[in-house]
């Protein structure tokens, strides 16, 4: 070949600067671009050029309508190039030799499949690309257009399409295997990209919305093929329902590096973190398929410079920062094109004629064109059966989202044909109906044994080849497609492992189509799979994928109804790793779903009905939703008071669930009798070393701490401990529990020094044991900021404090009290610091919820009147800030008593307030009052009662009662030095005389 090549029309050698024209089929834009940027960085023009012209045009006139381009044309061939039309081999071999060999020099040609084409491609001198490295590539690639390499070539800058196609993005997170007979669709995927790359940093996200069969989930993997090399990271979510969708999602972390636990609200939010930061890749394809139900979607929606795709039939995504995309059906050229690739044998017109009838409907298509490919029926026969409307009764019962009625007929022919010829593969498809639709992990069947299956199932167990002829027979016939996750990277999954992927219109219409009587079977050999799989410990956080994908599947298998005991372990098996692993929301659909079903079919004394209480009271609880508990617990406590003979262990339980209640409520007098009966009945019952006792002996010192009791709570506490760390073990997640509480004892005791140093132990333990973002972790790296805080640390803690609300709100939303608690603690903290409007904001916004969550007389919404009378005061509102203090005070001493601490502390900033409006007399003696008071409750060197001491002084100076102001104040410093050193924050504000205050931290328990 020669290495110097004429531009046509010129008579000119090539040089730098030359024009190219590529031209190639959409299916390889990943290389169009590849090689344009290879031109490019050697100084040449090029113009991409993607080819598909209609049928009717003849292949002669198009492929001479190319010349019309100034330039060389270099065309990107493949068997699929080949395809487009789709042609007759015979009309491609006459252009070839025609047009192309005429213009020889025109033309030029790569090759990027191993197999054979067309004989008469020979004229275009293909160069072979396939299987070859990026540099190799590059030096056929200018060999065969005879360019010398640039002597200052470099490569261009990261971009779009600059990763040679053959090298995979550095994450690849499970996209579905390319479809190789993915039809038409150009224009929508070149306009989904350009809504995506032109989109602002941090809103570029797309929806594509359509009905049922559309092609959507088609659509975006192409998508994710055709542009993969545009992007570092893509990955594929599942997200058919919230649980699956958040552990999916979660599952990115480690791909990315992450130091992360296996709570799915740590990883989603140490995932979203690294997308908005770019680090370590900046350019990422997220795809959201089947996202139906988008409650609490900014919460996990990823920022940054990436793009997210989503595929939705839900229009409701018009309301959120999303750009929207309807997908039609096919159009008539591309509906007959893909009839007659994948069923070469019927001609255009009788295409036509089946798209026509079937409305261009893409998944109706391809089993109309499976169906035609792989059996010999003629189109006549195959359209009457489906004119004459042949099992058209399917269509008559609604509910399949606007599919046609001949598309349905069409379904029910191929699967009732099946029946007759592949009887394996139609027990295997009900069975699969016996799933949820989306992805089914039907290799589930094969944990159980032969003898566990009904005997005309006994195969799908024990005949392994049996297996995988039915699997290949109706992947063929496109009524599934194979999921392509695996049970280790880079390896095929075995039969246990196997899992497809069934639409959910198939999935609907196998369900109708199957006897009443084989349905019931099949959902019972899915509820024994569920139980087989089951791995019987929701607490360890690596069993949670597990407990994620049998979820979906409990409702559609009737395990939710299920009299099996082992069934009916599973179920509160998956409802307790949705407490245990934070998915609360999840947790509180399911447990309602269960009570529905149970209450049919077990008296409400039952221990599973104990259990399931238990569990969705824990749950409705952790969610915030503290009333619905609360009734729901009083209501089976009050039933079994007054069943005859009522079981111990079943009303202590239900009594320890209304305890826990009455806590969150406010009501911590009752809360603590109910708690002392508990953990009487559990030391007459189970003894002192049971867990259940070590639970109520650690709930009793929480109903302690709550009524201001903490030296008794701490004395509770430090016994559970020790008695937890004897009988479980450090690391066990009820021995944190136990180290955080007394830990928060000694704080709220005044032990600063003490309270930081356990806490800091705890911390790290929970870390490592749990990671950095569970919920319980959470909660112990609040309380370490809070122990830092008084302990007067030098680190800064409203970064810490900043940090962690983000990563809380993130985990439990803004509302939840969790995150409202971190609010108003960072609020404090900004305004003892001087910024002043954003306390004055965080405060307000945790007034408030804390005032939605619990209602106004809430002692918790009572004391945050005092956080906000702080506000005003530093904002010298003086006067309204006294209001909020002496509300708070009266408020809560007819709530809790005049000697509780947090009514103390209202009384210390009541006194305050009133000196500083100019009641001195009152301050003075409300001060005294308060001194008094807390003495007694808390004791002569707590630093609370030392503020009290040095507020006394104050009051006494203003007085001009000199002599006692100056014994009072004295004695204060000298405590204040021994107890918290002399540079302590406390002692020098002392020391300078400045009014000491209470912030009130809300905890509720």
């Amino acid at each position: 070949m020669a290495t110097q090549r004429t531009t046509a029309g010129t008579g000119t050698q090539a040089r730098a600067g030359e024009h190219f024209v590529v031209v190639f089929a959409g299916f390889h834009r990943p290389w169009a671009t590849w090689i344009a940027h290879r031109l490019e960085s050697h100084g040449h023009r090029v113009t991409l050029h993607r080819w598909d012209p209609p049928r009717e045009v003849p292949l002669e006139s198009a492929l001479g309508d190319l010349l019309l381009a100034s330039g060389r044309i270099l065309l990107v061939l493949s068997d699929w190039f080949f395809q487009l039309g789709p042609r007759r081999e015979g009309e491609w071999t006459e252009a070839l030799r025609g047009v192309v060999a005429t213009h020889a020099e025109r033309f030029a040609a790569v090759n990027l499949t191993n197999r054979a084409l067309l004989p008469a491609t020979a004229v275009l001198e293909p160069v072979d690309l396939w299987s070859v490295g990026a540099h190799e590539a590059e030096r056929r690639l200018l060999g065969r257009l005879g360019l010398p390499p640039a002597p200052n070539a470099r490569p261009l800058p990261h971009g779009p399409g600059s990763r040679y196609p053959n090298d995979p993005p550095a994450v690849w997170g499970e996209i579905p295997r390319r479809n190789v007979r993915f039809t038409g669709r150009d224009d929508l995927l070149n306009r989904l990209q350009e809504r995506l790359t032109d989109a602002d940093q941090g809103t570029a996200v797309v929806t594509l919305l359509g009905m049922s069969g559309i092609g959507k989930t088609q659509m975006a993997a192409e998508y994710c093929h055709r542009f993969s090399s545009d992007y570092d990271v893509v990955w594929w979510v599942n997200s058919d329902t919230r649980g699956t969708l958040r552990e999916r999602l979660g599952e990115l972390a480690p791909e990315l590096g992450l130091v992360s636990g296996s709570e799915p609200g740590e990883r989603i939010r140490a995932v979203r973190d690294a997308l908005r930061r770019g680090e370590p890749y900046g350019r990422w394809l997220l795809v959201f398929d089947g996202w139906d139900d988008i409650e609490g979607a900014d919460d996990v929606l990823p920022e940054g410079s990436g793009h997210v795709l989503i595929t939705s039939r839900n229009r409701s995504w018009s309301e959120s920062r999303t750009a929207l995309m309807d997908v039609p059906g096919f159009e008539r050229h591309e509906s007959t094109g893909y009839l007659m690739r994948r069923a070469p044998r019927i001609t255009a017109e009788q295409a036509d004629e089946v798209s026509a009838e079937l409305g261009d409907i893409p998944l109706a298509l391809v089993q109309a064109a499976a169906w035609l490919g792989e059996s010999d029926m003629e189109v006549p026969e195959y359209l009457r059966m489906v004119r004459d409307g042949e099992l058209s009764e399917l269509a008559d019962q609604g509910g399949f989202d606007g599919v046609p009625r001949s598309s349905l007929t069409s379904w029910s022919i191929l699967i009732n044909r099946l029946r007759e010829s592949q009887p394996h593969a139609v027990e295997l498809l009900s069975l699969c109906a016996a799933f949820a639709p989306g992805r089914i992990p039907i290799g589930l069947v094969r944990h159980v044994p032969p003898e566990g299956l009904p005997a005309d199932l006994g195969w799908l167990s024990s005949d392994l080849a049996g297996w995988t002829r039915a699997l290949d027979t109706l992947v063929n016939y496109s009524v599934f497609t194979r999921d392509t996750r695996t049970a280790i990277a880079g390896e095929e999954p075995g039969p246990e492992q196997e899992s497809v992927h069934m639409h959910r219109i198939v999935h609907d219409i196998v369900g109708r189509l199957t006897a009443p009587a084989e349905r019931d079977l099949h959902r019972q050999v899915v509820r024994r799979m569920l139980a087989a799989a089951d791995p019987g410990n929701p607490q360890d956080a690596r069993l949670w994928p597990r407990y994620a994908e049998l979820l979906p599947h409990l409702e559609p298998s009737g395990a939710l109804g299920s009299t099996n005991e082992r069934v009916q372990e599973t179920v509160l098996n998956v409802l307790r790793y949705c407490f245990r692993s934070g998915e609360f929301r999840t947790g509180v659909n399911l447990a309602e779903q269960i009570r529905e079903h149970w209450s049919e079919i077990l008296p409400p004394e039952h221990p599973r009905m104990l259990e399931l209480t238990a569990q969705q009271g824990n749950i409705l609880r952790a969610y915030g939703s503290f009333r619905a508990a609360y009734e729901l617990d009083r209501a089976l406590l009050e039933r079994l008071r007054a069943a005859p003979g009522p079981d111990g262990t079943g009303l202590m339980t239900a009594t320890s669930c209304l305890a826990a209640d009455q806590r969150y409520l406010g009501q911590y007098t009752e809360a603590l009798q109910a708690q002392r009966e508990v953990l009487e009945t559990a030391l007459e019952l189970l003894g002192p070393d049971d867990y259940l006792t070590l639970l109520a002996q650690h709930n009793l010192g929480a109903g302690l701490r709550l009524l201001g009791r903490y030296t008794e709570a701490y004395e509770i506490d430090l016994e559970t401990l020790r008695k937890r760390e004897t009988l479980l073990r450090d690391r066990h997640p009820a021995t944190l529990v136990s180290g955080i509480a007394c830990a928060r004892d000694l704080r709220l005791m005044g032990r600063y020094r003490d309270a930081l140093a356990r806490q800091e132990l705890v911390m790290r333990l929970h870390v490592q044991v749990l990671g950095p973002q569970h919920p319980q972790t959470l909660r112990a790296r609040h309380n370490l900021a809070l122990c830092e805080r008084r302990a007067g640390a030098l680190q800064d803690v409203g970064a810490v404090m900043a940090g962690l609300l983000e990563q809380t709100e993130q985990v439990h939303g803004r509302g939840h009290y969790a995150t409202l608690g971190l609010v108003v603690d960072y609020g404090n903290y900004a305004r003892e610091h001087g910024d002043l409007q954003q306390a004055k904001d965080l405060i307000a916004e945790g007034e408030s919820g804390f005032r939605d969550l619990l209602g106004p007389a809430h002692p918790i919404s009572t004391g945050m009147l005092s956080n906000t009378g702080l506000v005003l005061q530093a904002a010298g509102e003086r006067t309204e800030a006294l209001t909020m203090f002496e509300a708070a005070f009266a408020g809560l001493t007819a709530t809790l008593g005049r000697d509780h601490p947090w009514v103390l502390g209202c009384a210390l900033n009541a006194a305050a307030g009133r000196n500083f409006t100019g009641r001195l007399d009152s301050a003075q003696e409300l001060s005294r009052d308060t001194l008094r008071r807390a003495r007694h409750a808390l004791g002569e060197d707590h630093p609370f009662t030392l503020s009290c001491e040095v507020a006394l002084a104050m009051d006494l100076r203003g007085l001009r009662e000199h002599e006692e102001a100056g014994k009072v104040e004295e004695d204060a410093l000298q405590r204040l030095t021994r107890t918290l050193g002399a540079q302590h924050p406390h002692t020098l504000a002392a020391r300078q005389r400045v009014r000491p205050y209470w912030d009130f931290e809300p905890y509720l328990g």
